[in-house]
């Protein structure tokens, strides 16, 4: 898929968004999505991430973060850049684009941003908005090592494809809980992360 063709889908859903003629199930694609019995939190705390997609002369790749082992919650996993808002944040943007700069190092001048897709309810609590955005290649990285253990990249063809797209499960708190998986090679990509791709996949390959 190309720049331009996901730039007009995105761009066209997100007005429908805002015409009202497309409502998005609520939940959809979040921790809550393939586990019927539980209950979302009725209070929220607003986050965002940057969902970064590095355009190499039109070969575009999904940029990506390993946390540290030591992280107080989801350590060791694969995550986007971002994190929670702060009151100094205008906008969800500015939240995703400054805790990009902080944990990779990417300026936020190489971002062209396109916009938000749904937003990703976790079981944690979170309201975590994606921001999508093209980041140019240009770029140096200079990763924060009390959060991110390692930074790499994984085609975004890879992540479009169905075939690619799992559904594993595990036992927590006593009960049996599903959640999405997209491994690639040594990286076990899954739950948010995954979901969060798994939605933008829904956009762009099947328009939903």
């Amino acid at each position: 898929m190309t720049r331009e063709e996901i730039v007009q889908k995105l761009s066209a859903r997100q007005q429908a968004i805002a015409s009202g003629a497309l409502v998005p199930p609520p939940y959809v694609g979040s921790d809550f999505a393939l586990n019927d019995l539980d209950v979302p939190p009725t209070e929220l705390r607003a986050a965002a991430v940057l969902v970064p997609l590095v355009d190499r002369d039109g070969m575009l790749s999904v940029l990506l973060t390993q946390r540290t082992e030591d992280m107080p919650s989801h350590a060791g996993q694969i995550a986007f850049p971002g994190g929670r808002k702060q009151v100094e944040d205008p906008s969800l943007v500015v939240t995703a684009l400054r805790e990009t700069e902080e944990e990779v190092g990417i300026d936020r001048s190489f971002v062209d941003v396109v916009g938000p897709i749904d937003t990703y309810v976790t079981r944690t609590g979170y309201a975590v908005t994606p921001i999508v955005g093209f980041v140019r290649p240009t770029f140096t990285l200079k990763r924060d090592p009390r959060e991110v253990a390692d930074i790499f990249e994984v085609p975004l063809d890879f992540f479009l494809d169905p075939a690619n797209h799992h559904v594993h499960s595990r036992t927590w708190q006593g009960r049996e809980r599903r959640y999405y998986a997209m491994p690639y090679g040594e990286r076990y990509v899954w739950g948010a992360t995954a979901g969060m791709i798994k939605n933008l996949y829904h956009i762009l390959a099947e328009g939903g």
